[in-house]
């Protein structure tokens, strides 16, 4: 069991020699806005009047720190920390008072003591990225003045325009402030404002705490405490280049896609189905492979180009001289599946195969059928990723397009054909994703693209026929429940369903119904429908083969 402290502390405690608070380069940057930091002063000064000797509390921070030595890797409370930093600054460069100067600046910066084996340093780094700005603009004794007279725009990141701007709005503040009234607020600060500083030498207990008093912060995320072990695993200029390859493909991808790229990487990897949290098993299933010692290879060898690859996917921008647009194509069609399980095969192909798109190409296809046919059958997800695992198992063994696990067996062909043929409206999850599949196939040569805000589907026989239509003339209850839900008597519509319209009889139906603005019908399997002039049990049935055939050839079924 970690040993895990918790003490409240009063600012001039806090920052002080005990303390060598340092910012994780996986943490987020500093980002409170104008509106928190004067939130964060007035609150302070609304203390002050009420002029009681009661402590006044800022919160808690949550520290990785071993006991023995200062250095403490902060978890939770940067922003709190660095603002009351910029605060404690300003309000040192604006005094007159030189042994006041002299305090605040103590509680900002370490002088150091030789007797005692100190350096002299700042009592906060930030990131690697803004810690030399913080430092020579903010921590430095006289800096604020320089620091206001910078434009934002020649900034270099999000981070330091808000300490910029922080840094001004807490200025103007101060500056109206008498010279008592702001040595008053000083001596709140160090003397009655207190912190519970929540410590514990384990990262992973760190993390936990956080996360059970729910800060106001960003929770910490398994990738930030990944990142946390591969830059702490290097040396000063690795650990930057490291951290900044990694932010960029976090910011490429956002955090929760991010994160669902970590879940990829732990099946590539593990090619087995989770047991556990991602927490639990990726360092032992992936990280291990690379600590100690690794670390650079896997943030330039795994992360970067993974992450590259899961932007190809997502936003199917896959690029080659030729080919690429059929790529991209399959990347589309596996988009409208409802999971995403096939994601780290497509992966694995992508980032083994990026140069050979003919060989993409082959390998997509095969995986957008193999998806398929397990939307199509309602596969659970045990089954359904152990087949996904077992295939990339097959990959890294070097069976390739050659892997059994990509082929679909006779009996999954089977049944296959059978949920195809078999009542496809009633079953809501695959109907569209079928229709829009056959659309496609049927319109192939045609440019079809699906650019529509609404895409519905309608039955041409209607489900509930008035007694005195057509429809029951020619179809009597036993036809009715037989072609009723199946293929042949679906179409797609660009506009949602007018429920006054479906059970008009054909001929009306297709003039009121079936036709766009204009007479235009944008989907390919709604035109064929308008060719006919009746809807018949025959007329149904030779289109049921018909669609049947398409989708069969193309699925190799």
């Amino acid at each position: 069991m970690q040993k895990l402290e918790a003490h409240e502390m009063p600012l001039h405690k806090v920052f002080s020699s005990d303390y060598d608070f340092q910012i994780p380069d996986y943490q987020r940057p500093y980002a409170w806005q104008e509106e928190q930091a004067a939130q964060l002063l007035m609150d302070l000064q609304e203390a002050l009047v009420r002029g009681t000797d009661e402590p006044y509390f800022l919160g808690s921070v949550v520290l990785v720190k071993n006991s023995a030595v200062p250095k403490a890797d902060v978890i939770d409370g940067q922003q709190r920390l660095t603002t009351l930093t910029i605060l404690l600054s300003v309000l040192r460069d604006l005094t007159e008072d030189p042994e006041l100067r002299g305090d605040l600046d103590r509680l900002v910066m370490e002088p150091g003591a030789k007797i005692r084996g100190l350096a002299p340093r700042p009592r906060l780094t930030l990131r690697s990225r803004d810690a030399d700005f913080f430092e020579k603009y903010v921590q430095t004794k006289g800096a604020v003045g320089t620091l206001l007279t910078l434009k934002e725009e020649a900034l270099r990141t999000d981070a330091q325009k808000a300490v910029l701007r922080n840094a001004t709005v807490l200025h103007r503040s101060l500056t109206a402030l008498t010279e008592e009234r702001r040595l008053e607020l000083a001596q709140m600060l160090a003397e009655r404002t207190f912190l519970v500083v929540v410590s514990t030498p384990d990262l992973d207990s760190a993390h936990r705490i956080f996360s059970v008093m729910n800060s106001r912060g960003l929770d910490l995320s398994p990738t930030d405490i990944f990142k946390s072990q591969i830059i702490g695993d290097l040396g000063a200029e690795a650990s930057e280049a490291c951290a900044t390859t990694w932010e960029d493909a976090e910011e490429m991808l956002g955090r929760d896609d991010f994160a669902e790229l970590f879940l990829h990487l732990r099946m590539i990897f593990a090619k087995k189905r989770a047991e556990q949290e991602l927490l639990k098993e990726f360092p032992e299933q992936v990280l291990k492979r690379y600590l100690p010692g690794r670390g650079e290879v896997f943030v330039h060898d795994v992360v970067r180009p993974y992450a590259e690859a899961y932007a190809q996917i997502r936003e199917a921008r896959y690029e080659s001289a030729s080919g690429a647009e059929a790529v991209n194509a399959w990347f589309r069609r596996l988009q409208q599946v409802d999971n995403y399980d096939w994601r780290p095969a497509a992966l694995w192909a992508l980032r083994h195969h990026e140069d050979d798109p003919a060989w993409l190409d082959t390998f997509m296809r095969a995986l957008e059928r193999l998806s398929a046919s397990m939307f199509v059958r309602r596969v659970y997800t045990t089954p359904r990723v152990t087949r996904y695992a077992e295939l990339l198992r097959q990959l890294d063994e070097g069976q390739g397009l050659a892997s059994p696990a990509l082929e679909l067996r006779d009996d999954e062909k089977a049944e296959t054909r059978a949920r195809l043929d078999g009542d496809l409206y009633l079953v809501g999850k695959i109907r569209k994703y079928v229709l829009l599949r056959l659309d496609e196939l049927l319109a192939r040569g045609q440019g079809v693209t699906y650019d529509h805000p609404l895409i519905t589907v309608e039955h041409v026989l209607p489900q509930n026929p008035k007694a005195d239509s057509q429809w029951v003339g020619l179809f009597d209850e036993e036809l009715r429940a037989q072609w009723t839900h199946r293929l042949g008597n679906l179409v797609l519509l660009n506009r949602a369903k007018n429920s006054a319209a479906q059970n008009y009889d054909f001929a009306i139906k297709k003039a009121k119904y079936f036709t766009g603005r204009g007479g235009v019908v944008p989907f390919a399997l709604t035109s064929q429908v308008l060719q006919h002039v009746e809807w018949t049990p025959d007329v149904l049935k030779a289109r049921q083969e018909e669609l049947l055939g398409v989708l069969f050839e193309e699925w190799r079924l």
